[in-house]
């Protein structure tokens, strides 16, 4: 009896050590862990042998050098813009390898129900990072409220308005700080992620909203990034295939109420908003 059990334990050892053998773990860096879908996501990955670990970040500056840092495998938190600038500005060497979602940046007030009641004088918010504030800038165009220079590009700044009838006073802040200022000024525009962690209904509680459905949006869809060198693994392509499948698109729109529109680009796709980022 003792030389069966000592078998059947050995057995079982050897096949606990076989199983974690080739299990593959991915370290992924969020800025806020949406548990309905990066669940779905995880039992995708445990099926095929992939373990998926999340290393929360609370701001948008520390992800993408963790990324070239090793310290993580992934990041999934920026779009096509954001990454193009901060790894210019950083010198790194990182990669979008999948697209997720578009998640419309909006104008929030606690002031006034629609744009057209902005005020002469009034103070709008801005987020200050340089993609995110020249976002914002060409949405107030949209609006109606400015005009901005042709050469306005991807990263301009208020020096870039031309027009301003309104003699609207633009404050630019750090993007978390957008939704605490809000019962200080007319309006402020607030980053989807920010705003979601923030309490608000994405899609209805904004007073204006940007169109997800322009090529303008392009630069301004959600990606999967990975170290350059490492753009091609297997496990990392797998975790892209896992996010573009139906349930997570599912999760996705329930979880925003619509707020966020999922995004799939092709390989050729991606590297037409890399050029046109640049």
């Amino acid at each position: 009896m003792k030389k069966l059990i000592w078998v059947v334990l050995s057995v079982i050892v050897f096949l606990a050590a076989c199983g974690g053998k080739d299990e593959k773990t991915v370290k992924i860096g969020v800025t806020g862990e949406d548990k309905t879908v990066w669940n779905i996501i995880k039992e995708k990955a445990e099926k095929d042998g992939i373990k998926v670990e999340l290393v929360e970040f609370q701001d948008y500056t520390i992800p993408n050098n963790a990324l070239n840092e090793g310290e993580i495998d992934l990041n999934a938190f920026q779009h096509f813009a954001f990454l193009e600038e901060f790894k210019k500005a950083h010198n790194l060497d990182i990669t979008p390898i999948g697209t997720t979602v578009f998640a419309p940046m909006g104008i929030y007030s606690e002031k006034i129900k629609d744009i057209k009641e902005l005020k002469k004088g009034d103070t709008v918010a801005i987020p200050n990072d340089p993609t995110n504030q020249a976002r914002a800038l060409r949405l107030l165009e949209t609006a109606g409220i400015i005009k901005l220079d042709d050469d306005f590009g991807l990263l301009g700044d208020p020096s870039k308005v031309k027009e301003n009838d309104l003699g609207i006073k633009i404050k630019a802040i750090d993007a978390q700080q957008t939704p605490r200022v809000l019962p200080d000024v007319a309006a402020s525009i607030i980053n989807n992620g920010v705003a979601g962690k923030a309490g608000f209904d994405t899609k209805n509680d904004p007073i204006y909203l940007e169109n997800a459905n322009v090529d303008n949006a392009k630069p301004y869809i959600n990606v999967i990034a990975a170290k350059t060198e490492n753009k091609d693994k297997e496990e990392y392509k797998k975790i892209v295939e896992y996010y573009q499948t139906p349930e997570v698109a599912e999760a996705i729109k329930k979880n925003s109420n619509g707020g966020e529109v999922v995004h799939k680009l092709s390989a050729d796709e991606i590297k037409q908003v890399e050029e046109d980022v640049k």
